[in-house]
């Protein structure tokens, strides 16, 4: 999809996009509020010369990348700035986890950052002509979202024991229902993806998960923790990673349409004939 077709096309059909870019927009606001990285994701640390410049810088860029994405003519300016960001904060966290691979919340991490990364590089294909080599393999760079889904199941296996506390309770049928049930669609959903059966439904239902993550456990957090820089930062790289996993979503949809179409048309040659 060019920057002139995206223009063409409706909100709706953007909306991952769109997504993506209320995530970084979020995460420059709150870097900028706070003079901080986005704690404890971003892993910048302490004794890092000129730490809070380069927060402040970070956040602009985030801010200002986001804005980017809204525009036709600039978001894949805006897509490529925030792929190079979140390739950043993944190889901190590569670092982190090669230092002492046993501990699986730093691969969590990098997953997750790449998860990020990922989705920028599907928008950079998608936003890109469509003769060139990026574009052209925007299906196979979407398939590797598949596994960073697969760590997010790994990362609720490992946090198993004190996962259902994170569920409201209010939430029926009970805690450990969802905390159960979240692990295991990660898991499904990882093998839809990277299988291409069922992908496009699975990456729809991924994102409503992600996005229920957002709505029902971090940001009403804000209202009880307002001043909690941890709980801001939480919900910026949870809508974060609604928009990328929404981005992906939308590329899985976009190539499931095509197949769709393709092989269409080939059984109307095949009736006519």
């Amino acid at each position: 999809m060019s920057a002139s077709a995206m223009s063409n096309r409706s909100f709706v059909t953007n909306i991952g996009i769109y997504a993506y870019a209320a995530g970084a927009i979020a995460l420059g606001l709150i870097g900028i509020a706070w003079g901080d990285f986005a704690s404890s994701w971003q892993l910048v640390g302490p004794a890092v010369p000129a730490r809070t410049l380069l927060a402040y810088f970070t956040a602009a860029c985030e801010l200002g990348a986001g804005l980017l994405l809204l525009w036709p003519r600039t978001a894949r300016a805006g897509a490529a700035l925030l792929t190079v960001l979140f390739s950043v904060f993944t190889l901190l966290w590569i670092v982190r986890a090669l230092a002492d691979p046993r501990i699986y919340d730093s691969w969590g991490n990098v997953f997750e950052e790449l998860s990020l990364v990922i989705a920028g590089l599907v928008l950079c294909a998608a936003l890109g002509p469509r003769e060139s080599a990026l574009a052209r393999r925007e299906t196979q760079i979407g398939r590797l979202y598949g596994i960073c889904v697969v760590s997010f199941g790994v990362v609720h296996v490992f946090d198993f024991p004190g996962l259902p506390a994170f569920v409201p309770k209010w939430i029926p049928p009970g805690q450990l229902f969802w905390a159960v049930t979240t692990t295991v669609c990660f898991f499904l959903a990882a093998l839809a993806i990277l299988s291409g059966v069922l992908s496009a439904l699975a990456m729809r239902w991924l994102t409503a998960m992600i996005l229920g993550f957002e709505l029902l456990l971090w940001l009403p957090k804000l209202f009880s923790t307002p001043h909690d820089h941890f709980v801001w930062s939480a919900n910026g790289i949870s809508c974060a990673l609604t928009g990328a996993c929404w981005v992906v979503a939308d590329s899985t949809a976009k190539t499931a349409n095509r197949r769709a179409m393709a092989m269409h048309a080939d059984r109307a040659v095949g009736s006519s004939a």
